[in-house]
Order: C-alpha cells, then sequence, then structure tokens
C-alpha cells in the first residue's frame, strides 16, 4: 500500500506501535506532491527541508519513547490565508505578491506545538472571495476527480491536496462555506466550527460568520486536529473557555433524531445531489437513527438578503481599502473580487441585517427542539468550472446552500461526501447541530461513514 494513503488516524497508530516511520510517510506524501501538482496546482509553495527536519525529529522522538504530540509525524498542509512569522502571506493577490508575515496564526502554534510535520501551503482565490480556486498569481487550481472541474473554494487547495493524497491533513477557514464547499466537491471531510470555538486574528476573529476548521480524509481526522485547534486563546476575546472534544469513535445512533431538509425552502437542487443525499438519510435509518424529511422558510433570495448586509460592513470595506481608491490598483484585483466587493456595496442596512438574522434564526432553533441535527445538501449542482468567473456573486450563491449556517454562525457543521456525480465530481451533505453541540454531527458522521462505508474505501481515489 502507498503510504499516502493512509488516514492521519491510521498513521497515527501505526506510528505509535513503531510500525511506521514518520520519514518514510513524509516521502511518500511528497513523491506523490510531484506526481499530482502539474495537474491541480494546489500548492503555492513548499516547505521540504524544515518538514523532513521535522520528520526525523519526530521519528527520534517515537524511537526514544518521549511523549508524543497529537499530531506527532503527521504531514500537513497550511491554507495560505493563514500567517506564518517569517513565511510569504499573499492572499493570491498581485498587490500582496513577495509579502511576509510578522505574526503566526495561533491554530498554526498549536499543530506545530502538536508535533505536525507541516510541509507546504495551499492555494486560495484572492483574498477569499469566491468559492472557486484561481487567481491572477497562481493561476487555476483543479479538481483531482475531474480537472475540468474546480476543487471549490476558497479552501480549494487544501481540499484538492487532500483528495490527491498529497497530504494527510489540511487546515481551512470558512466565511460562507469556503471549508464546506472543496469538502463536497473533492469528496474529503470539513468542519465549520461555531463560532469563537477555535481562535482566530483580528478582525475576522470577530465576524460571527467566520471559522477557521480542520479538513481530512476521515471524520476522526478531521476530529484529531480539531482538538488540537480549539479552545480559548489569549489573542481573542471572542474564542471560548469552554473545551469541547469531538471523537470519530463510531456509537449507535438509536434514539437519534434528524431533520433531512433537502432543498432548504427553495434552492434548485440537481436530482443527482438529491438521491445522493438521501442515500445519506438511508444510511442513517440502517445506523440506527430517525429520520424525518422536514421543511424551512429560507431558500436562496432570503438567505442571501440577509447574509449581504453584514458582507457590506466587513467583506466590503476590506477589499476597497485593498484599493485605496488607486484605479490602477483595483485592476489588479480579480474581477471576483471586485464583483463581490461591489455587491456587498449595495447589501442594505447593517443593524437591519442583524434583525433579519435573529429572524432567520428563529424557524432553525424552533425546529431543532426536536432534533439532534440536520442534514441537507452541500451544494446544490454537481460541480463548477475550474476557471468560472464568479463575478455574479448572487446567481453562484444561489448554489451554495452552505452560506445559511453562517448566517447563523454559532452552529457546528460536519460535511461529508454523499456520492460521485456522473461528471466524476464527488457530492455532499452537511450535518448541522445545534448551537455549540459539536459533539453530536461527529458522532452523527462516524456512524454515516461506517454505514457508508464509501469515503474511507480503498476504491474512493481520483484517478489523477
Amino acid at each position: 500500500m502507498d503510504l499516502f494513503r493512509l488516514t492521519a488516524t491510521e498513521a497515527a497508530d501505526l506510528m505509535r506501535r513503531r510500525e511506521l516511520s514518520p520519514v518514510d510517510l513524509l516521502e511518500s506524501v511528497l513523491e506523490r506532491t510531484a506526481a499530482t501538482e502539474p495537474v491541480i496546482n494546489a500548492v503555492t509553495e513548499q516547505w521540504i527541508d524544515e518538514a523532513r527536519a521535522a520528520a526525523a525529529a519526530s521519528e527520534a522522538r517515537i524511537a526514544a519513547g518521549e511523549a508524543l504530540g497529537a499530531l506527532e509525524g503527521i504531514p500537513l498542509m497550511l491554507k495560505d490565508e493563514q500567517p506564518v512569522a517569517g513565511r510569504l502571506l499573499e492572499d493570491g493577490c498581485l498587490l500582496e505578491q513577495g509579502h511576509i508575515a510578522d505574526e503566526t496564526h495561533p491554530i498554526v502554534e498549536r499543530i506545530q506545538a502538536a508535533g505536525a510535520v507541516i510541509h507546504a501551503r495551499t492555494t486560495t482565490p484572492e483574498y477569499c472571495c469566491a468559492p472557486v480556486t484561481h487567481s491572477k498569481l497562481w493561476g487555476v487550481t483543479r479538481n483531482p476527480w475531474n480537472p475540468e472541474y474546480t476543487p471549490g473554494g476558497s479552501s480549494g487547495g487544501s481540499g484538492a491536496v487532500l483528495a490527491a493524497g498529497s497530504t494527510l491533513l489540511a487546515t481551512g477557514s470558512d466565511i460562507g462555506g469556503s471549508i464546506r464547499i472543496p469538502a463536497s466537491f473533492n469528496g474529503v471531510v470539513g468542519f465549520k466550527p461555531p463560532f469563537g470555538r477555535v481562535p482566530g486574528m483580528a478582525p475576522f476573529n470577530s465576524d460571527t460568520y467566520c471559522a477557521d476548521g480542520p479538513m481530512g480524509r476521515s471524520v476522526a481526522d478531521v476530529a484529531l486536529l480539531q482538538n488540537v485547534i480549539s479552545g480559548p486563546w489569549v489573542g481573542d476575546a471572542a474564542s471560548l473557555r469552554e473545551i469541547a472534544a469531538v471523537s470519530g469513535e463510531v456509537a449507535p445512533l438509536r434514539g437519534t433524531r434528524i431533520a433531512l431538509c433537502l432543498d432548504l425552502g427553495g434552492y434548485d437542487v440537481d436530482p443527482i445531489v438529491e438521491a445522493n443525499t438521501r442515500q445519506v438519510a438511508a444510511a442513517l435509518v440502517a445506523a440506527g437513527a430517525h429520520v424525518d424529511e422536514v421543511t424551512l422558510p429560507w431558500g436562496p433570495e432570503r438567505v442571501l438578503a440577509t447574509a449581504w448586509p453584514h458582507f457590506g460592513a466587513v467583506m466590503g470595506p476590506f477589499i476597497e481599502s485593498i484599493a485605496e481608491g488607486d484605479p490602477a490598483r483595483a485592476e489588479q484585483l480579480m474581477p471576483y473580487t471586485r464583483a463581490f466587493a461591489a455587491s456587498a456595496a449595495d447589501g442594505g442596512d447593517y443593524v437591519e441585517g442583524l434583525v433579519a438574522e435573529s429572524e432567520f434564526y428563529r424557524p432553525f432553533a424552533e425546529l431543532m427542539t426536536g432534533y439532534d441535527a440536520l442534514v441537507c445538501p452541500t451544494i446544490a449542482t454537481t460541480g463548477l468550472a475550474a476557471d468560472e468567473p464568479c463575478t455574479d456573486s448572487r446567481a453562484i450563491f444561489s448554489k451554495l446552500m452552505t452560506l445559511p449556517f453562517n448566517v447563523i454562525g454559532r452552529v457546528p457543521v460536519l460535511a461529508v461526501p454523499s456520492g460521485i456525480a456522473p461528471n466524476g465530481v464527488p457530492t455532499g451533505v452537511q450535518i448541522v447541530g445545534r448551537t455549540y453541540d459539536d459533539a453530536a454531527v461527529f458522532r452523527i458522521g462516524a456512524a454515516l461513514e461506517r454505514e457508508l462505508a464509501m469515503w474511507t474505501d480503498a476504491s474512493w481515489w481520483p484517478t489523477v
């Protein structure tokens, strides 16, 4: 077996039993990265020398019987958006080319302290402004399952490298679906933590829509990384003091009540996506859960009307500040970045938006008094072109069923695969918990993973 095909939890277990060398594992993923990068273009830079030194240090600690970190010896790639002091931080933008970060993101510090072998950074769209991953700076990132299609965005590079086997774990961030969209399109697992669960950096640590989170190839892998990066941090007043550990262990779902909502009140869901979502529901019933089909009074028009005032107050001004009122600088920005800023500028009154967000949450909260989780598709469509312009922000968001759960950002959302569309691109579902009930979505996701036996199967690999 190729070592890069191991899940992170499998690799960690083998290393602790001294049956796997961190050095050999790293060399396997480095070789795989070299083979896949010419096709998928998902890596901004590699830290090969440092990674080899880190893998050798892990091997020495294992051999000496020393205390090991939770991620000891596990290869991991970081989303480029998360800064590392002394390293490039370019945000996919020509205006940031060559920029060096002067501080390190707290989740990176925790990942380093846990013994992970960080060996590369992954691509994003410019300033994480699109659900696709292409930019003037880094070019087009492609989906390993079908390179004509996008791996999604904004954590598209992370999703692509996981699907291709170029690493075992990766980080992402999510302000409108940026972890869950790539998880769906790449057939991997991603978690959008509830607001405050994972510490962030100013200004977006105070944005209730935004969260940094883990991505992996199994529910247990994502739980492993989530437990490392979550918890309070002195630099983030919004970070929660409560420690909420999660697990990928499989447990019976007897007594678990799950609400199934296929269109969230009006999304135009592709028949394949619906069929694969119903397959998930059937698997949950087989695992012991009680599943009811329900409705919600949302739909894309209401979602956008509720969310745009927020984007207009946060992301819009941020992007406008980058151009500094200079037309020449603005011209260097990606068309989708300019289009997003323009849409956000017309978003509406922020205070009215806050009222709308509370009204938006109410029917979900009332529904969830009778259920442990909600299951729905992640994306209504089966794919977007790798170079999709994404200049019509509202039209694109009408296909993405992720944004509602950023509007109600205190809910945990685990994104897992649901099948494969005829174009070869995976589809996915979201498992949405009640506010701050992280453990429930992982428990349901682990049981579903066992029942479907799909994305952890040896056949679940793209042909790239």
